[in-house]
């Protein structure tokens, strides 16, 4: 998963108080998780929480690949949780031995990125796909052809993400070509339908998304499920998640702790007080992203009645760890793309 929103970090830098007992230091996706559950923890167990915010998972993966973060709990997607433990960057913390973990579904223990549960407990999970403006766009939203394949009047009208991820993912649905491709010649098939959608894109950014599609700036913007959801809901904007019947391209979010932590204890300690089932349903109702843990579904704010881009009617295909190979072409693919 990659960006939600753009939000300016809580906190510029650590304090030099790092190190010390009862502190917290949180690298998370921005605004991911609720300022009131942060206030509610630090209140019940005395450690001051340091929130700072990341808005891609490859921002997230270099500054732990830099070694020292300081962070002792961060939230990558899936498929970089599998490269962060590979590359021995996150400590075993004996996650199926925590509180947390029988609050967990069942169908999200034992994953591929976390086979044994020694590293993890889900946070959040959701879909990639694209959301329209309905004062910009009145045609259909059945395949991803709308987004891929514009007709002329949407020239300068769509914008992307700022990043290959979920993006390259999508068109690999569109096409039938496999996630982690090492087909070279593959790959050039969804280098060229990028390359040609590319003189419709107004921006590759991931930065106010909100306000470009639901101020109706693009008629079409590649985004996220809740994302889009809160816009429609809480603003009003003239909205709509897409369901492409070719599918779309699921992630989902983890609490890790970073090798070298400082603070293991107080980490688990919050991994536990989220997973709560009063606590998980609050973050859920704050977050508007799909919760892997229990929650109270009598207290839940989000329904299929009133937040249907929440429950998918089309398949999900969450995205991989790709060999070094099949992930050197997507680099290659989006590095020519942007040139």
């Amino acid at each position: 998963m990659t960006m939600r929103i753009l939000l300016t970090s809580a906190l510029l830098a650590l304090p030099a108080a790092a190190q010390a007992e009862g502190v917290l230091n949180l690298y998370i996706w921005s605004d991911s998780i609720s300022p009131e559950l942060i206030a509610k923890f630090e209140s019940e167990t005395g450690i001051k929480v340091n929130v700072d915010g990341f808005n891609s998972n490859e921002d997230l993966l270099t500054k732990l690949q830099a070694g020292a973060s300081g962070y002792d709990l961060v939230t990558p997607s899936q498929h970089f949780l599998k490269i962060m433990a590979d590359e021995g960057l996150l400590e075993d913390i004996d996650a199926h031995d925590l509180a947390a973990y029988q609050a967990v579904d069942e169908k999200w223990r034992g994953q591929w990125w976390d086979e044994t549960n020694e590293y993890s407990i889900p946070l959040a999970f959701g879909t990639a796909g694209f959301t329209v403006n309905r004062d910009q766009y009145k045609g259909p939203v059945d395949s991803w052809a709308a987004f891929f394949e514009p007709g002329e009047d949407l020239k300068g009208k769509i914008a992307s993400l700022s990043y290959p991820d979920e993006v390259v993912g999508a068109a690999q649905l569109y096409l039938g070509v496999p996630f982690c491709s090492e087909d070279s010649a593959e790959m050039k098939r969804v280098y060229d339908l990028l390359a040609a959608q590319k003189p419709f894109v107004a921006a590759y950014t991931s930065d106010n998304i909100e306000n470009r599609i639901g101020g109706g700036e693009v008629a079409m913007h590649f985004w996220w499920d809740g994302n889009s959801m809160k816009t429609r809901a809480n603003d009003g904007a003239p909205i709509e998640y897409a369901m492409p019947k070719e599918g779309l391209v699921g992630w989902l979010d983890s609490f890790v702790v970073p090798k070298g932590a400082a603070n293991v204890e107080n980490a688990k300690k919050f991994i536990d007080f989220m997973s709560t089932v009063e606590n998980a349903t609050a973050q859920y109702n704050f977050y508007g992203h799909s919760a892997p843990v229990k929650i109270d579904t009598a207290s839940a704010k989000y329904t299929p009645e009133n937040a249907p881009e929440l429950f998918p009617t089309v398949k999900v295909e969450f995205s991989r760890a790709c060999s070094p190979a099949a992930q050197d072409l997507v680099t290659k693919v989006w590095t020519q793309l942007l040139q």
